[in-house]
């Protein structure tokens, strides 16, 4: 079905190819010179073209330096199942790689070149800021994951950053798809163990598939595979004593470790201007007993070093007012307006730092 925030007729652009089969998609108006570049990642089951706010920030950036790119990853669309951050963080660093060459070559110089992730994208952007460079760890199931150095980045933006764990405690609570919460309960308590008998048991060269009637019917969709690593590294069961990789953002996180995440941003040296995070105020991926404020006040402090430093951008951080997950519902226009006008103003302070 047609989105009515993507124009009739398009938007403008180039594709490029970032690797053989991995593409980026430019939007440019072509009209202005525009020698600075931001970066776009999606969250779960996002590819090129499938976040709709893009569409408002592209209109925005038509007549700024700025231009945007969305990318394609090996995980993108219904392939999040099988995926992990590592792999994903290598790729937007090829990606990162190759706009700025393009960028040199067009303008004699990179420019400013800022990462900005929605959702799952936002662990994309904190993975790539606070992991070892270049990453240490040796994925037996992903033995050909290139170990490539990431390339210091003038911004990095958070929107949406969500706690999968949480959101799947959100639905086990409510319900889903007709189901009462104890029959869902009932099903991810199955999923669990098969996963974890799976880890357990199976060759660790490989991975396993989790059975579609059983994932489905947790509200990963039916026609998205998901592996029984993945599963474990979303739902995090052991957490939050031991948080599985994707568990970055749950609330229940210990101060000790966000000093493990947030808290190495500065050490990476991988940030040379601010970190701005927006949270949407009304992101029905969060349950209701979580305080957004005061989560994002604990993040702060953890990436500021409880004011050692000052990493966190505080002008441009904070709640959208009334904004859904992914500001797609039709009462979005004027969270998606602060969103522009947020980012915009950012992305001025990025050029002048």
């Amino acid at each position: 079905m047609y989105s009515k925030f993507w124009p009739k007729g398009g938007i403008p652009g180039i594709l490029h190819h970032f690797t053989e089969t991995l593409v980026t998609f430019e939007y440019t108006t072509g009209q202005v010179r525009q020698p600075h570049s931001l970066l776009f990642v999606g969250g779960l089951g996002d590819g090129i073209g499938t976040t709709s706010y893009v569409a408002d920030m592209a209109s925005a950036m038509a007549q700024s330096e700025f231009s945007i790119f969305m990318l394609n990853l090996t995980s993108s669309y219904n392939s999040w199942g099988l995926g992990h951050l590592d792999r994903d963080t290598n790729e937007i660093t090829q990606c990162l790689n190759y706009i700025r060459d393009y960028k040199t070559d067009k303008y004699g110089s990179p420019g400013k070149i800022v990462l900005m992730g929605h959702s799952t994208g936002s662990q994309c952007v904190l993975h790539y800021l606070h992991r070892p460079n270049p990453f240490t760890t040796n994925h037996r199931f992903d033995s050909e994951l290139e170990h490539l150095e990431r390339m210091p980045l003038d911004g990095a933006i958070m929107q949406a950053p969500v706690s999968d764990r949480e959101a799947i405690q959100w639905v086990l609570h409510w319900g889903f798809n007709g189901k009462t919460p104890s029959e869902v309960k009932a099903v991810y308590d199955q999923a669990e163990a098969m996963a974890r008998e799976a880890l357990r048991d199976k060759d660790p060269k490989f991975d396993t598939i989790l059975p579609l009637e059983v994932t489905a019917n947790i509200c990963y969709g039916a026609n998205v595979p998901i592996s029984a690593r993945r599963f474990l590294s979303l739902v995090s069961p052991d957490s939050p004593a031991t948080p599985q990789e994707d568990d970055l953002f749950s609330s229940d996180l210990s101060d000790e470790h966000l000093k493990t995440t947030f808290g190495r941003i500065r050490d990476s040296g991988l940030l040379r201007h601010r970190l701005m995070v927006l949270f949407s105020g009304a992101d029905q991926a969060v349950p209701d007993w979580i305080d957004k404020e005061k989560l994002m006040a604990r993040w702060r402090d953890a990436t500021n070093h409880n004011g050692e430093v000052q990493i966190w951008d505080d002008e441009h951080s904070g709640l959208i007012p009334n904004a859904s997950h992914a500001l797609s519902n039709d009462d979005q226009a004027e969270p998606r307006k602060f969103l522009c006008e947020r980012v915009m103003s950012y992305l001025r302070t990025v050029v002048e730092n």
